[in-house]
């Protein structure tokens, strides 16, 4: 991210939101100010603000812009949405009914 943009602002909260939703407890999400730290931008070839770097599981895969087009982010990201049945008996679970 850059600073403090309204671009960069949207772009943490809806990476957030989407990892939240459909990685819950499987991730680590870092954010780093390229003004702050120059360096790392420039090890990780970052040229355009805000990225999204997806280290590991591999293949590495960096995405740029506001991260609100969910579906790009998934299929990018190779994250399969739960199907409709699926998220209820997740959600279930969570609030501690049997199925």
């Amino acid at each position: 991210m850059t600073g403090l943009s309204k671009k960069s602002l949207k772009a943490i909260m809806n990476i957030k939101s989407l990892c939240e939703k459909y990685l819950e407890g499987r991730y680590k999400l870092e954010v780093i100010d390229i003004y702050q730290q120059l360096e790392f931008s420039m090890d990780e070839h970052v040229i355009v603000a805000p990225t999204l770097i997806k280290k590991l599981p591999l293949p590495l895969k960096k995405l740029i812009g506001d991260m609100s087009d969910t579906d790009r982010i998934l299929t990018a990201l190779d994250i399969k949405p739960l199907k409709e049945k699926e998220y209820d008996r997740e959600e279930g679970r969570k609030e501690g009914r049997k199925e």
